[in-house]
């Protein structure tokens, strides 16, 4: 008779003897893994919390919901402020830096060595294309040329000022008011993403997202970029892809949600184009849809679908780096400013220090409208310029940055990196670098980026890369900074 018994008594001494030799090669593995990376040279380059096999898995799967603050405090462990990364199973390696000189190399010196490569691009291709933030070569040079020339041209910098001005105007205060009168809570990081949304759609598409009734594009852009997010930070690249590949969840709906991205974007340029052509004698397509399609149309592209393609990506570029880099620069502002009384008294006294704005605009029946400064009255505001700069360099928008390398490479402070290893700058780490930023590192002092005579002082864009810098330096600086000040300046003391 058949005993079920001794079945299962089989069955578990059998899995248990799998274990057992499991057990027994993962540590064979681990020693032999141990030996020979202990003899390779690549062991000169600090690598805090790593282990054999398994790399730095343990540590970021227990400092993942802080992580940037990990990698800040490992950082300050080292030396140079360099580090050498390994995943699991050594399946990709890289180094990560906080060093000045390091990030110069990266972005300046030998920048054609450090690429965009297939590790970033693989997480945004879905939701950027070819666009200028995720391309390299003769693609990325295209774009960088066409929008370079743009965001100089002062139609553009006229054009978003006004954008700008109408956003505060019409909806961002009207909120703050209601809500100030009325003395009820909001959710401040939620109203300037509203703001930040609105300003960059009106810039790249010309079209007021309050408009927008009958599309889900806001609440699908949202999804796109959360599991872009969730993407760069899987411990396990492969999942995702896995995932992907079943059209399981959070892929089937970032799946979903591209879909409906490209369905708007395509709509606005088939309806943009016609738009373009009939004003092109008018000169007044300002927004940066109409100026790539006016630009592209003497380019030598196989078929319109494909110059359409061209101008899909690069426009959601641009709102994917104007979107959250304005809200996130500003909430952390607000959230500061309202910890540290003394600088919130210092904006408001150099607000009050400038000149009344001409006769002519408090005659024109709004006086209860803020004053919305202009380029020439920001420029003075020195203390507000320096507020904002200090908030960005504790909370830079972009944390952490990624490349990948062309070919073997040796960094300024003798640190190795190996072919196709990724290259990371935190810009969140050097802001709080004692050796970069002194003992007061941590503190929102303003102060620090002014002189004497409290002029404005710049400083070092690879001691500061909330911007980036070389060849790829933010094109939108200037107006970011514009943006956040207006928007900064015109909360007054009822908000």
């Amino acid at each position: 008779m058949f005993d079920l018994n001794s079945m299962f008594d089989l069955n578990s001494a059998f899995f248990f003897t799998v274990f057992l030799c499991f057990i027994s090669l993962f540590f064979f593995l681990s020693i032999l893994f141990s030996k020979r990376f202990s003899k390779s040279p690549t062991t000169k380059n600090p690598c805090p919390e790593s282990y054999p096999i398994i790399g730095n898995l343990p540590g970021f799967l227990r400092n993942r919901h802080r992580f940037h603050d990990w990698v800040a405090e490992l950082l300050s462990q080292t030396p140079s402020s360099t580090l050498q990364v390994n995943s699991f199973l050594h399946l990709s390696r890289g180094v990560c830096t906080a060093n000045q000189e390091n990030v110069h190399h990266l972005l300046v010196s030998n920048f054609p060595n450090y690429i965009k490569g297939s590790r970033y691009t693989a997480v945004l291709d879905e939701l950027l294309g070819d666009g200028i933030f995720n391309s390299d070569g003769r693609i990325w040079t295209l774009q960088r040329k066409i929008a370079s020339h743009e965001f100089n041209t002062k139609s553009l910098k006229y054009f978003i000022s006004d954008v700008v001005k109408s956003e505060i105007y019409e909806r961002l205060l009207p909120c703050l008011y209601v809500a100030s009168d009325d003395e009820t809570v909001i959710d401040l990081q939620k109203v300037l993403e509203d703001f930040a949304f609105n300003n960059v759609c009106n810039v790249a598409f010309g079209v007021d997202p309050a408009a927008m009734v009958d599309t889900y594009f806001i609440e699908a852009f949202n999804d796109a970029v959360e599991i872009c997010w969730s993407r760069f930070m899987s411990p396990f690249p492969a999942l995702w892809k896995v995932k992907r590949f079943l059209n399981i969840e959070p892929e089937k709906l970032f799946k979903q949600a591209i879909f409906i991205i490209n369905e708007y974007a395509m709509e606005i340029i088939k309806s943009k184009e016609e738009e373009v052509e009939k004003k092109k004698s008018e000169n007044q397509n300002q927004d940066l849809l109409s100026r790539f399609i006016a630009v592209s149309s003497s380019m030598d592209y196989i078929d319109r679908e494909q110059r359409r393609k061209f101008l899909r990506d690069i426009v959601i570029s641009f709102i994917l780096a104007g979107k959250d880099s304005t809200s996130t620069a500003l909430t952390w502002f607000f959230w500061l400013i309202a910890g540290h009384p003394r600088c919130a008294s210092a904006i408001r006294a150099e607000l009050s220090s400038l000149p009344p704005p001409p006769l002519s605009e408090t005659e024109s029946g709004n006086e209860e409208k803020p004053r919305i400064f202009s380029y020439d009255e920001l420029k003075k505001l020195n203390y507000l310029h320096a507020a904002l700069s200090e908030s960005l360099r504790l909370f830079p928008p972009v944390p952490i940055n990624s490349r990948l390398t062309v070919d073997d490479d040796v960094l300024p402070d003798g640190t190795r990196v190996g072919k196709g290893w990724f290259a990371d700058y935190s810009a969140y780490a050097m802001g709080r670098m004692e050796k970069v930023w002194g003992p007061d590192c941590r503190e929102f002092k303003p102060e620090r980026w002014l002189n004497e005579d409290g002029v404005f002082q710049p400083c070092d864009p690879f001691k500061f890369p909330v911007f980036h810098g070389g060849p790829r330096v933010c094109l939108g600086k200037e107006m970011a900074y514009f943006a956040d000040e207006v928007a900064s300046c015109s909360f007054d003391a009822r908000v």
